[in-house]
């Protein structure tokens, strides 16, 4: 087969059965597995859970949330969660006084909302946002869909309703052939730039090939500087990203090769980034890599999950990057939700270092755990229905959300040794 690698893997069985939601497709024996690699190349956790006694379990803690899509926490000492609602609203959510009867932000004027997967997507709180109060958003635009990151600017941390005036469009990409596909993941890394998440532009098989084509922000993962000194032009392409010194290539780009990653998390204890990328119709897939792993090719659409998608697509010069955890559409879900790594305190003696995921369709959890000899994985529970996001409070305890019954749920831990 025309291309490379960067690790090797070994299969192991993960199924579970559903009805098929988000993604139609059909596929026969049920095959799901975690990548086995050397040790250099796998994420020390020294104290991690043991996924076979690991249970998770959800507790209601709010409702009436209209197609929720995104979690935020600013880590301002407040307690409050910020939450996107797919039609183009923000609500706040604290644990003593419940859910926002108002919105925190309301952007609806601006938002294309039509079809499944566009609206409101994602959201991201400055570090600082003590000292500064801005708040990055990812949103389908009006008219035509263009995906777009704009930040607002509060007045004060404490401020109640965000003045949607202060919007600040940083970056767009034309989206108007497909509906679908539009990524929407905003959050800020170890290095304290924007990384932002864009899909490849929708349709089967993705036709214009945009997620190997650097030429389109489609298919990728942005990486930008958005800090005090760049405020004026809004934001400054890193000097280390990749490829600043090709002149075909959009220099926000750090990473490419992706179908569409609804999701990812980086792990602020070990400086990693998880990346849950949606398949097309064989399989859903995890991929974990170094915080600092410039321009990294995930493979799309050459290859889906563990196996070759389309070899016409395969290049002999690429070295793509394995997923380490992957299922079978379908058969074991319809469409990934990438979740995080549990670094909280109330259950840091059984979860720590616990990467969590789940399954739109299935509702079922995952735990993912690196380790010295390679990657570990084991069904860990039930989620709700339908859940579309994971996020986490300032504190690192972990959250969820699912979609048209629009509920906000905390999640636990537990062990059955």
């Amino acid at each position: 087969m025309p291309h490379h690698r960067l690790t090797t893997r070994l299969s192991a069985a993960v199924s579970v059965a559903l009805v098929p939601l988000l993604v139609g497709a059909t596929t026969s024996t049920p095959v799901g597995g975690t990548a086995h690699v050397p040790a250099a190349e796998a994420t020390e956790n020294a104290d991690t859970a043991n996924l076979d006694q690991l249970s998770l379990d959800t507790t209601l803690v709010a409702s009436g949330l209209s197609r929720p899509t995104a979690i935020a926490a600013p880590d301002d000492g407040s307690g409050r969660l910020f939450i996107t609602e797919k039609p183009g609203t923000v609500r706040s959510y604290h644990p003593d006084t419940g859910l926002s009867s108002s919105p925190l932000l309301d952007i609806v004027d601006r938002v294309n909302g039509a079809g499944n997967e566009r609206g409101l997507l994602g959201i991201a709180t400055a570090p600082d946002f003590t000292t500064n109060p801005q708040v990055y958003v990812s949103y389908t635009s009006q008219p035509d869909g263009d995906v777009t990151l704009s930040r607002f600017t509060l007045d004060t941390a404490a401020e109640r309703a965000i003045d949607p005036a202060s919007e600040e469009v940083l970056l767009t990409e034309e989206h108007p052939t497909y509906n679908n596909h539009n990524g929407g993941e905003v959050a800020f890394g170890p290095d304290g730039h924007l990384y932002w998440s864009l899909g490849d532009g929708g349709g089967s098989g993705d036709p214009d090939n945009n997620a190997t084509d650097l030429g389109t922000l489609l298919g990728k993962i942005v990486r930008i500087d958005v800090g005090p000194d760049c405020a004026a032009a809004g934001y400054c392409v890193p000097e280390d990203n990749p490829f600043v010194d090709n002149a075909e290539a959009k220099p926000e780009i750090w990473s490419y090769g992706l179908r569409n990653a609804w999701r990812f998390s980086f792990d602020h204890v070990d400086e990693t980034l998880w990346i849950a990328d949606v398949g097309q119709g064989a399989y859903e897939e995890i991929n974990h890599v170094p915080a600092d792993l410039a321009g990294a090719h995930f493979g799309w659409s050459c290859l889906e999950g563990p196996a070759t998608f389309d070899e016409s697509r395969c290049e002999e010069d690429i070295d793509y990057v394995d997923p380490v955890f992957w299922y079978r559409t379908s058969l074991d879900g319809c469409a990934i939700i990438g979740g995080h790594v549990y670094r909280g305190e109330l259950y840091e003696d059984i979860a720590a270092g616990t990467y969590v995921t789940a399954d739109y369709c299935s509702a079922t959890a995952w735990g993912v755990v690196p380790g010295e000899d390679g990657y570990e994985s084991a069904v860990i529970g039930e989620t709700p229905i339908q859940v579309t996001t994971f996020g986490t409070d300032a504190d690192g305890e972990l959250y969820l959300v699912n979609d048209l019954p629009g509920q906000l749920y905390s999640v636990s831990f537990s062990t059955s040794g």
